[in-house]
């Protein structure tokens, strides 16, 4: 038996998943909550939110994001090579700054306009 928070929504239910059980969730107050604890247990996700190098005349860093969650697990190693690459300016909010991060399917996109 897990205990953990839920986050999908304000309330922060306390939910207890049963991993003998499938993964059956106790505390949830709506279906959102169920689904959370279950992906939680089975198979963790979180959106990366960093920065990459820009070459720009004034910024050296730019803030990216992943457009989806990815594997908890694959966190670090998608950090690693966010670190090994470098983006030219101009870049908008929205442009692909590193396509298919660690073959995900998951694209690292530009989250500030940055001008040269």
């Amino acid at each position: 038996m897990k205990n953990l928070i839920c986050i999908v929504c304000p309330r922060g239910c306390r939910l207890a998943v049963d991993e003998e059980n499938g993964c059956a969730v106790s505390g949830n107050q709506c279906q959102r909550g169920a689904e959370y604890g279950k992906n939680e247990i089975l198979n963790p996700v979180r959106t990366l939110t960093t920065t990459v190098r820009i070459e720009s005349k004034i910024m050296k860093l730019c803030p990216v994001r992943t457009e989806k969650p990815i594997p908890k697990a694959k966190m670090f190693d998608a950090v690693k090579a966010l670190n090994a690459i470098s983006l030219k300016a101009p870049v908008q909010t929205g442009d692909v700054a590193f396509e298919n991060i660690l073959s995900t399917g998951v694209n690292v996109i530009v989250t500030r306009d940055i001008s040269e």
